[in-house]
């Protein structure tokens, strides 16, 4: 299937306005992560993320209306693999000491509820657990099973015969299970998983992050001043940049204007940073290969002529592949849940601005270069 296939456009005749809408656009963006600011995921700044498994179909919003109840702080609620899991992310890595006492007063109620007036002494108390001591090691064994099959996460504190003991851990956890379970007595629940980020790691991730972006440009740009000439490697790593650049300054533009777009950076959003970068150089190669065999064969034939020529003659497949990519992950923004809206979100900008900024960052740099410095570039 060919289209545009007699296509003759002066693109490169365009490049200044096209610059100028570049620096705009950019310096919208910067401006805003400046003074708006950039939301950073649990990956980056540190929290608990906990996943929560229904039995059936559970309502979001209601959900969400109780745990943003629950004193705990900026609370991030979204589905979960379907309509019956639940993910909760929270700044906070610990359960707030305000509520520390409420969560322990529950464990004693659920203990007294099934064994009232059972003797048993405070042994230990932590920000993280609360431990009980009682009479012998076969009591200590009940409760902890009692705990535990109310889902508590509790057990002895040892191995030992004559372990008396029993350990309950007090977590964020907890506390949401122990506020959910009467609101969904006929859907039942259980916790999937629960992980904790200390600010210390976001900080590594945080840089270890940027560093694979940037290496990931370091490594195209040897690649391709090999296989093309420097200033093509040049041009294309720019170009680079500005795809990544400014599709992170829409994170920040669009967060609290478009429903459902405000989006924080975490790791996910870094896959798709890589995955644009990939998709973005593949258009930039095609168009300079088509660059360097027109260049091949007509050794004396203008550069903006044949640079523009090379883009109306790739232009039918560039609108067939990132037409059809842009359809894929237009669907996956639509329906593809909250897990994956961050990535589809960063795609389907970042596919547009990176089919742009071949034709008018990458190109119109090579061709500025190449005329600024009156030099003919041959293969």
């Amino acid at each position: 299937m060919r289209i545009f296939e007699n296509l003759n456009i002066d693109w490169l005749g365009k490049r200044r306005f096209f610059y100028i809408l570049s620096a705009v656009v950019f310096l919208a963006g910067l401006l805003s992560v400046i003074f708006k600011g950039i939301g950073f995921g649990i990956d980056f700044k540190g929290g608990s993320e906990i996943v929560f498994q229904f039995e059936k179909t559970v309502e979001i919003s209601q959900v969400r209306d109780e745990i943003s109840k629950l004193g705990l702080g900026n609370v991030e609620i979204k589905t979960f693999g379907g309509e019956t899991g639940i993910l909760v992310r929270t700044e906070l890595q610990e359960i707030p000491a305000n509520i520390y006492p409420r969560v322990k007063n529950e464990i004693e109620k659920t203990i007294y509820a099934k064994l009232p007036g059972l003797p048993m002494k405070l042994a230990d108390s932590t920000v993280g657990s609360v431990t009980y001591s009682f009479e012998n090691a076969d009591t200590a064994s009940t409760v902890a099973d009692l705990l535990f099959s109310a889902g508590f996460q509790a057990g002895r504190e040892s191995a030992e015969e004559t372990n008396s003991n029993v350990m309950v851990r007090i977590g964020i956890a907890d506390w949401i299970k122990i506020n959910l379970k009467d609101k969904h007595v006929d859907n039942p629940f259980s916790v999937l998983r629960e992980d904790r980020v200390g600010p210390k790691v976001g900080k590594e991730l945080q840089t270890d992050a940027l560093l694979a972006v940037l290496l990931s440009l370091v490594v195209i740009l040897i690649y391709l001043g090999f296989r093309f000439k420097f200033i093509f490697g040049l041009g294309a790593v720019i170009a680079l940049f500005h795809d990544v650049l400014i599709t992170f300054g829409l994170f920040s533009l669009l967060y609290g204007v478009i429903p459902g777009l405000n989006l924080d950076i975490d790791l996910t959003i870094v896959a798709a940073f890589l995955t644009l970068v990939g998709y973005s150089i593949n258009d930039t190669v095609i168009v300079f290969d088509r660059v360097r065999e027109n260049l091949k064969i007509h050794k004396n034939a203008d550069l903006q002529d044949q640079m523009n020529k090379s883009i109306n003659r790739t232009m039918s497949r560039t609108i067939l592949t990132g037409g059809t990519t842009l359809l894929t992950v237009l669907v996956l923004l639509l329906f593809g849940g909250e897990v994956l809206r961050a990535f589809a979100f960063t795609l389907f900008f970042g596919i547009i601005i990176g089919t742009y900024s071949s034709i008018f960052v990458a190109s119109a740099l090579v061709l500025d270069y190449a005329s600024s410095s009156n030099k003919k570039i041959e293969f």
